[in-house]
């Protein structure tokens, strides 16, 4: 898919925060991303690779963090909060 497509698709679907991560990219705000492994950015399968795929053409790295990561840092937060 091309950007515009991945874009048009985007937004027919009103998905206004991932077309915001793409044009923070596109602006140079957007270094690196987090995703949970197992998850990925959307849940229709082929739209996320392409999302993806568009996303490390801008220069984004895309790091992947095991479940347990996330767990970790709420119990972090919740440490420092008491």
């Amino acid at each position: 898919m091309t950007r515009d497509e991945i874009m048009a698709v985007l937004k027919e679907k009103r998905m206004t925060e991932v077309i915001e991560l793409i044009e923070d990219a596109e602006a140079g705000e957007l270094e690196e991303l987090e995703l949970a492994e197992g998850l990925g950015l959307l849940l229709d399968e082929q739209l996320n690779d392409a999302v993806l795929s568009l996303l490390q053409e801008l220069g984004v790295e895309i790091i992947y963090v095991k479940d347990e990561d996330f767990d970790g840092e709420e119990d972090e937060e919740e440490d420092d909060q008491a």
